[in-house]
């Protein structure tokens, strides 16, 4: 099979990523073959190009937002059948037995495998997983539409609850790429005020198309205090320029797998009056069907750009130089 493969970390204007053809795994017990499709791109795959993030396994193949199709069964995989369309996500597997998994918390499991991390990803023609970690994807989405969902939508989704917002309080959401701009759908469902924080001028416009009620960048102050916060940037800086925005009681989620230090804070000024700072860590596979759910719903529509496979690594060049409007998908396979 053709792949994108990182054998060693270094900056993405280095191209690190080689394309190679290898070997495709072979699915055992209750695992499925998946013949992958497209392949979303995602701000931790260029974390883990770069070696940003600790525990990655060299050499590793990236990619957590994976559409494809059932190629073959394990000898005990039942749930789906060949030619069934699936999504595999950023979460590979958990040991479902530790305290996390039994309270309903496996984002949270100190065993938990992460695709395109821990094991073989997505910027490949096929990858294998237990069939329990894969999820139906719902009829209506174009592939290029769904894959952004698996990862940029879970996490958005979660990030929004774990923010406490509800329908009809003022939501800030802090950076406006893939998961933003999934994360602003669900909000103005639910009915939210959404004001959003971009230094793109291109990413505020397709905010204000999706419903923000106002758009600025964190040097301006919206017109009103936020209830609650969803910050999707990587920059430590911008937490504490986001709290002083919150509501008294208010809540700001930081969604991002990876963040730069975040700066000293004054208490009184930045903290009191109970407001809330926390992070969000992974996502269970109960928000994933949650997420799928209500996409389909709405209907969620996600802004796409689409790249050949080779370009994986001028795709994450442009995800790190903020130029990809909305989100970027690898076309894997040509139907």
């Amino acid at each position: 099979m053709k792949a994108m493969i990182l054998e060693k970390f270094a900056p993405i204007e280095e191209k690190p990523l080689v394309f190679k053809e290898i070997s495709p795994p072979q699915p055992e017990d209750d695992e499925i073959l998946v013949e992958v499709s497209v392949c979303g791109v995602c701000h931790t795959d260029l974390h883990t190009v770069e070696g940003d993030l600790p525990q990655v396994r060299l050499p590793i193949i990236p990619g957590h937002q994976i559409i494809g199709r059932v190629k073959e069964l394990g000898p005990r995989a039942s749930r789906f059948s060949p030619g069934d369309r699936v999504g595999i996500a950023w979460l590979y597997s958990t040991d479902e037995t530790c305290e996390f998994c039994r309270q309903g918390l496996e984002n949270l499991c100190p065993e938990a495998c992460f695709t395109g991390y821990h094991v073989n990803g997505g910027y490949a023609e096929y990858i294998k997983i237990r069939e329990k970690f894969a999820y139906p994807v719902p009829e209506g989405f174009p592939d290029i539409q769904a894959a952004p969902l698996l990862c940029a939508g879970i996490i958005g989704y979660r990030a929004l609850r774990l923010s406490e917002v509800k329908p009809g309080q003022r939501l800030g959401l802090i950076g406006f790429g893939a998961s933003a701009h999934v994360a602003i759908q669900v909000a103005v469902y639910w009915g939210c005020e959404v004001y959003v924080f971009s230094r793109s001028a291109d990413h505020r416009a397709l905010a204000e198309r999706l419903g923000a009620v106002w758009t600025g960048t964190l040097n301006d102050n919206p017109p009103a205090k936020l209830h609650s916060i969803v910050n999707f940037t990587p920059a430590g800086p911008t937490v504490p320029a986001a709290m002083r925005l919150l509501e008294r009681g208010g809540t700001q989620a930081l969604a991002g797998i990876y963040m730069t230090p975040i700066p000293e804070m004054d208490y009184q000024e930045y903290l009191y009056w109970e407001k809330i700072l926390r992070s969000v860590a992974n996502a269970t596979r109960r928000d994933g069907e949650e997420l799928l759910a209500l996409a389909a719903e709405i209907p969620i529509k996600t802004t796409v750009e689409t790249y050949p496979l080779k370009e994986a690594n001028e795709v994450l060049l442009r995800l790190k130089e903020s130029e990809i409007d909305g989100a970027a998908v690898l076309v894997v396979r040509e139907k």
